[in-house]
């Protein structure tokens, strides 16, 4: 922001300072002036200004319909088919369970009764040495003859059978065997009885076109609207310089207790204001303040850069609603750039020494 100078008048040492245009010709010593200028007047008017002429539109009148009713098949007639299974009745049905055979008997061999001599050692003869009993003679040969002997044959009778007859065969017939099971047959034949299905209707309702769609011709009346005017009554004018108090051309603190992170006024706060500054701006008119807002170290110094010019604002917004015109007051923000104590970022501090931070000061500047 544009820093204003401040036009002072010193006198010092007793010395009467260079007269400027304006400035008092026989100031006080010690005293300090401040220019003040009478702002522009304005006020406030309306024009009303066409902005769209009266026209004519056309509107269409949409087409009506009416409801009608309408009978529709909604399912065709057709045919269904019934399946009848076929009937049946139970039989006996007989079968050869096992076949007949010729089994064979055995006729054995007969036999009669009969025998047969046979000769087992047949008839011999020959010369035979035989010893005369009680032989006295001491060679056994003296009492040795020759004896021309013929012995019989000899035979075995040998019981035996004769046949009578071989064996033979008889054939045995075996008679089949027989047994029976139940049989279904077809008493009557399946078949499929043919059925008749009839078709659904239904009553469905439809719209018809009762008037067909058409136009009408609206007029359409002009349209204006109202535009605020600032018109200048008065043009203003550098005017007088004004003695002021010199303390207050340097930063003043305002005794607001801010709370921390807020800038809200309360009603305290209004009271200090109402006290050091609005009664100032009432009875000088002509003078201009610089409202400057400060914040502690804690916080980023974006946002306590922002939060600080808030302050300012609610200051500066309070005043304006009591009447001081918003011109002659300059809000502004310093953030944690201007502290009073060590309280820095990363540097520990009480409670109090931050609030000392927290503050809000005013000082009034030449008019621009």
């Amino acid at each position: 922001m544009k820093k204003l100078s401040i036009a002072i008048a010193l006198v010092l040492m007793g010395g009467i300072a260079t007269a400027q245009e304006g400035l008092p010709a026989n100031p006080k010593p010690g005293t300090c002036y401040v220019r003040c200028i009478s702002h522009d007047e304005f006020r406030e008017t309306e024009q009303k200004i066409m902005v769209r002429p009266e026209y004519n539109k056309l509107e269409i009148v949409p087409a009506t319909y009416k409801t009608v009713e309408e009978r529709v098949i909604v399912k065709e007639a057709s045919k269904k088919y019934i399946y009848v299974p076929a009937t049946y009745t139970t039989t006996e049905v007989s079968y050869v369970s096992k076949e007949g055979r010729t089994d064979l008997s055995i006729n054995p061999a007969t036999f009669t009764d009969g025998s047969e001599t046979i000769t087992t050692h047949p008839a011999t003869s020959g010369w035979e040495v035989t010893t005369a009993k009680n032989c006295k003679s001491l060679n056994p040969a003296d009492c040795q003859a020759m004896c021309f002997v013929e012995r019989p044959a000899s035979t075995k009778t040998v019981a035996l059978k004769k046949l009578g007859s071989n064996a033979s065969t008889n054939n045995v017939p075996v008679a089949e065997q027989k047994a029976a099971y139940k049989k279904q047959v077809i008493k009557t034949p399946a078949r499929y009885d043919e059925i008749d299905i009839p078709a659904e209707y239904a009553t469905i309702k439809r719209q018809v076109v009762d008037r067909p769609a058409s136009t009408k011709t609206v007029t359409v009346p002009a349209e204006y609207v109202t535009v605020k005017k600032t018109e200048l009554v008065k043009a203003g004018s550098i005017g007088h310089y004004e003695e002021i108090d010199c303390k207050l051309v340097n930063y003043n603190a305002l005794p607001i207790n801010w709370d921390l992170a807020s800038a809200t006024l309360t009603p305290d706060a209004k009271r200090i204001i109402d006290e050091h500054l609005l009664k100032m701006l009432v009875g000088k008119p002509g003078v201009s303040v610089e409202i400057a807002s400060h914040t502690d170290s804690r916080a980023s110094s974006s946002y306590n850069m922002n939060l600080s010019q808030r302050r300012a604002d609610s200051v500066v917004n309070y005043l304006v609603s009591k009447g001081v015109k918003r011109s002659r007051l300059v809000a502004k923000g310093y953030g944690e750039t201007m502290l009073l104590n060590k309280c820095a970022d990363g540097v520990e501090c009480s409670e109090a020494q931050h609030a000392v931070n927290r503050r809000t000061e005013f000082r009034v500047i030449n008019a621009n």
